[in-house]
């Protein structure tokens, strides 16, 4: 756990500067302390999460999706998905609930700094990984090559749509898009599942960390490929999704083998849970 968590069940009260819909029922909410505070205090870590909550609702564990780089808001990418989410999506700029943590292990920025980066997102996966993805550009001379796969399954669901655009035009990042399928013939990138983006991307296996998060059915085939190209298995690192409740690995909610996503995650070395039949 990151930040100055004395007690790890302590509340802060935070406030809504600006809520930015996403794709459908997702929303990009941009938080401020109520205590004046910035979130340098927090001190959370790229990978890291928290749990919102909301009196009378209950709580929600969320990614985190800004980076420390960035102290005066924090960021979570939430999806409509039950009570205390539900209330989030009533509430709106100036609104204040209640957040506790950050939780949970991140990804190794100093191990990771001086090295390629390689980050392959499916669908909503790519909030957890845009923490680290954006840390990565905000200190840019600390990173040799950065490269972004992203795949969802239509051009509707492309989550950060307006961001991915904004790589474009800068030079320090290589990108490839991909959507299962394009009905509508939108799509000027390429069409087909993420795995097959490796197809047209120069990569250096052995100089290269890879950092992934997605479907569950994503990660059996996207680890095949990286196996296969020659990608050590120590350089491969994974964001991992359980049913996570109480955020301290008290509750058994989010246990697979002898891990707890929570406390031991969601950031795993892929060393860590390859021979762990339940992890992925």
């Amino acid at each position: 756990m990151g930040g100055d968590c004395g007690n790890i069940y302590e509340l802060r009260p935070v406030s809504i500067i600006r809520t930015l819909p996403q794709i459908k029922d997702h929303r990009l909410f941009q938080l401020k302390l109520e205590d004046g505070s910035t979130w340098e205090s927090f001190g959370h870590q790229p990978g890291q999460f928290i749990e919102v909550s909301i009196f009378g609702k209950g709580e929600a564990p969320i990614s985190i999706s800004s980076p420390p780089t960035r102290p005066d808001t924090l960021e979570i990418c939430v999806r409509r998905a039950g009570k205390v989410t539900d209330a989030l999506f009533e509430m709106s700029k100036g609104s204040t609930f209640h957040i506790r943590g950050p939780y949970g292990r991140g990804f190794p920025v100093e191990h990771l700094k001086g090295h390629k980066l390689l980050f392959v997102a499916g669908g909503l996966g790519l909030a957890p990984l845009r923490s680290l993805l954006l840390y990565a550009l905000d200190k840019r001379k600390e990173f040799d090559d950065i490269i972004l796969m992203y795949g969802t399954n239509n051009p509707e669901n492309v989550l950060f749509k307006y961001e991915l655009l904004s790589f474009f035009d800068r030079n320090d990042i290589n990108y490839h898009y991909s959507v299962d399928r394009d009905d509508e013939g939108i799509w000027k990138q390429y069409v087909g599942v993420v795995t097959g983006l490796f197809d047209n991307a120069v990569l250096f296996p052995k100089e290269t960390h890879a950092v992934l998060c997605g479907p569950p059915i994503m990660y059996r085939f996207v680890l095949q490929k990286l196996l296969n190209l020659g990608f050590p298995k120590e350089h491969i690192f994974m964001s991992l999704e359980r049913m996570m409740k109480c955020g301290v690995g008290k509750c058994g909610h989010c246990a697979f083998g002898d891990k707890y996503c929570c406390i031991d995650g969601p950031v795993f070395p892929y060393t860590e849970i390859e021979k762990i039949k339940e992890a992925i």
